[in-house]
């Protein structure tokens, strides 16, 4: 143990020795997230985020605060650090609010809107001791420079501006999701709550986020054709890995392939009866030959969210029994009026497109090499 600990301090002061710019040929900038200088591959000029620009932040901040009561004041504060162990912590994913508004995908800070202010920005200081450990992180020049905030101010001047902030507006508006201590313990912020001054934020978020961009649109998109893609890759394969565990990794293998960054949520990887469990997520069972599978999932591209949910046959045909019970339920639901015209309907629905042949009652799967996307 000591040996390791002599080590790891040993390799500590070789990096601040020499520095991060000792391990690239190129003096970058470090934001402590993507940006086009330091990721050209995801971003284009003028990005804050992939396929996000810079103007189209500013534009939701303005029409948020046209949704805003009149003097009202808008704290927002990113998502808290989730640990896996106790010093190792989660992938960090930001609120969703936050990053909305202000494109930062770092934890720490807190993001104050007002008609007067405008977007005012309280960021994390950094410590040596931290950014060896964690790296680099946005602060102050970050926050007006790539976030493009009217004002910002290091972590350390909360208490000393904040409260002046609140107690010059008439109403408070918060993310009841992300609130903190910090901020909800100030005497200002008490005398709103206790005046029923203060509001959910998320009451004009989500009117606002209901409405997608062009470029949000664009990502969704792109979010939905990566698990397609990967859904149908791992149907491809389930006759060969017939395990529930085997086919959840293998799905999130595809999409993060393909450039998504994480799942949207634990896969749904159920065959025979765990298929009627709604949230199931064990994952941890054999599919038995003749049962179907059940898949539930949806990968995340850049903050943007896809879920589809498809049955199927990993030993590649339904039975006899399946098949009927599938042309029952169509009928049932007005899809197929007439069993003898199922071979026209299915050619309508278009199924070889998601690895499916036109044969009847077989639905055998289509061999990978003759897939047509």
């Amino acid at each position: 143990m000591q040996i390791l600990r002599r080590k790891l301090l040993q390799r500590s002061s070789f990096i601040q020795g020499v520095g991060r710019c000792g391990y690239c040929s190129k003096n970058i900038v470090d934001a402590g997230q993507p940006t086009p200088a330091s990721h050209p591959q995801l971003l284009n000029e003028g990005e804050i985020t992939t396929g996000i620009t810079s103007e189209e932040y500013v534009s939701r901040r303005k029409r948020l605060l046209e949704l805003l009561p009149e003097n009202s004041l808008a704290i927002v504060a990113s998502a808290p650090v989730k640990m896996m162990t106790d010093v190792v912590p989660y992938t960090f994913r930001q609120d969703a609010d936050y990053s909305y508004l202000t494109g930062c995908q770092q934890p720490g800070g807190i993001a104050v809107l007002g008609h007067e202010c405008g977007l005012c920005m309280f960021m994390p200081e950094s410590h040596p001791h931290d950014v060896i450990w964690q790296g680099q992180i946005a602060g102050v020049d970050t926050a007006l420079d790539t976030f493009k905030a009217e004002k910002a101010y290091p972590m350390s001047k909360l208490k000393e501006i904040l409260p002046g902030m609140m107690g010059r507006s008439s109403k408070l508006v918060h993310n009841v999701k992300t609130a903190i201590p910090t901020y909800m313990e100030m005497e200002a912020f008490q005398k709103a709550a206790y005046s029923g001054k203060v509001k959910d934020l998320s009451v004009y978020t989500h009117e606002l986020r209901w409405v997608k961009s062009p470029a949000e649109l664009k990502l969704l998109r792109e979010s939905a054709s990566i698990a397609c893609q990967a859904l149908l890759q791992t149907m491809f394969h389930s006759k060969t890995y017939p395990y529930e565990s085997m086919l959840s990794a293998k799905v999130e293998y595809e999409c993060k392939m393909r450039g998504a960054q994480r799942m949207a949520f634990n896969p749904v990887v159920g065959g025979g009866p765990n298929a009627s469990v709604i949230h199931y997520s064990r994952n941890d069972q054999k599919v038995k030959d003749g049962d179907l599978v059940l898949m539930d999932i949806g990968c995340e591209l850049h903050g943007y969210l896809s879920d589809l949910t498809r049955t199927w046959p990993p030993c590649g045909f339904f039975s006899a029994a399946q098949a009927e019970k599938l042309l029952h339920g169509l009928k049932e639901l007005g899809i197929l009026k007439d069993s003898r015209n199922i071979y026209h309907s299915y050619h309508q629905l278009n199924p070889t497109n998601i690895g499916f042949s036109n044969h009847p009652l077989t639905f055998q799967f289509v061999p990978s090499c003759q897939y047509r996307a």
